[in-house]
């Protein structure tokens, strides 16, 4: 009874083994994926979380101010004028910060990277493995 040997396996033995360590190799990169995706969409909801945090508390805060300040300059102007003034002043801050947050959220990238980059080698390496 002859045994056989890695140099002498059959084809259909090779492309058994090839079959199974690429879908392996699949299951691996999807899970890959899978961890990749969800630590970008935690850094995503952290930001989010932070962002709005730090907006209501310095909303909160904000208030008191604009109202101490609109009330000083009711001292020396009218007070239409004042608190159109401060809303004016309190608007273009708000923008300034939308704009931050946004442009933030803008530059996080969805896309598993190093999964693409791996299944790039994978290919080569099938290609490699077909000839």
């Amino acid at each position: 009874m002859a045994t056989t040997t890695s140099d002498e396996r059959s084809l259909g033995e090779l492309f058994s083994s090839l079959s199974k360590d690429t879908t392996t190799l699949l299951r691996q990169e999807i899970e890959l994926a899978k961890a990749e995706v969800s630590e970008k969409v935690t850094e995503a909801g952290k930001s989010v979380t932070a962002l709005a945090v730090g907006g209501m508390i310095a909303y909160a805060a904000l208030i008191l101010i604009l109202a101490a300040v609109a009330i000083g300059l009711s001292q020396v102007m009218s007070p239409w004028l004042a608190t159109l003034i401060v809303g004016v002043v309190v608007a273009i801050i708000g923008l300034i910060l939308v704009q931050r947050g946004l442009s933030t959220l803008k530059h996080l990238s969805f896309v598993p990277k190093k999964t693409l980059e791996t299944l790039k080698e994978d290919k080569e390496w099938a290609q490699q493995q077909m000839k």
